[in-house]
């Protein structure tokens, strides 16, 4: 088996910045030689690692994230702490764009019994999300994938949408802009587009007093709780300086 720091360097080279803890990522990852070189090959070509490895480190649990999905990042653990803390057991939670199911999962993980709906417009999003999340997994478009029952009962709605303006894309690392779907990233012009079409529904799905959260960014804060408002949802405003992230709480009254 290849030297930990022979790994180190070629990944280094390659412009990974966190080369030493990827190198000894990929070396446990790795039953044989051959697979090492091929996981090295595959993460040096630009590939996410966690892609390469088949799995996220999310809110302490090892999430599977397949090719072509995107890939739960440390800030989105933001969201699920405000969710958390508004979910109790038996609580119906919808996870909506959901990705690989992460947030989803991790609710589950940290509450315990809950209703767990997760929905995604990829179908291969939803396959990975089958494997990760313990509940109901739908495919379609927004709220379009939602069973009518869920109308009015939901009580914690997660939802890490696409926020990033489409002018800002070119902007992201390359493992993001050329590993992960657009859409998943895509908010349009302002990066708001996908946002409101989620606020603007959401009071038909929310239960009385229940909450829809989004992760946003700080820039943006401001006109997703105005959008909250114009729904009829009351907003606040939760960041985080580290890791640095946004979510807007807007509650059922």
């Amino acid at each position: 088996m290849a030297d930990r720091a022979v790994v180190a360097a070629a990944l280094r080279a390659a412009g990974c910045v966190f080369a030493e803890e990827e190198a000894a990522l990929l070396l446990d990852a790795a039953d044989s030689p051959a697979a090492l070189a091929a996981l090295v090959a595959r993460r040096v070509a630009g590939l996410p690692l966690e892609q390469v490895l088949g799995w996220a480190g999310f809110c302490g649990l090892r999430i599977s994230v397949d090719p072509g999905v995107f890939v739960p990042r440390r800030r989105t653990e933001l969201l699920v702490a405000q969710a958390v803390a508004l979910a109790r057991p038996g609580a119906v939670v919808v996870d909506l764009c959901c990705g690989s199911g992460a947030v989803g999962a991790a609710l589950a993980a940290a509450v315990g019994a809950i209703e767990l709906h997760a929905a995604d417009v990829d179908p291969v999003a939803v396959r990975c999300a089958r494997r990760n999340v313990a509940g109901a997994v739908h495919e379609g478009d927004l709220y379009a994938a939602l069973p009518e029952a869920l109308l009015g009962r939901v009580d914690v709605l997660v939802v890490n949408a696409p926020y990033v303006p489409t002018g800002s894309i070119r902007l992201l690392p390359p493992e993001a802009r050329l590993h992960e779907p657009r859409a998943t990233l895509d908010g349009g012009a302002d990066g708001l587009a996908v946002g409101r079409r989620v606020v603007a529904s959401a009071p038909r799905w929310l239960a009385p007093g229940g909450a829809l959260l989004i992760e946003t960014s700080t820039e943006q804060a401001a006109r997703t709780a105005a959008a909250f408002t114009r729904s009829g949802l009351v907003p606040r405003v939760v960041d985080s300086a580290e890791p640095a992230a946004t979510v807007v709480v807007g509650t059922r009254s």
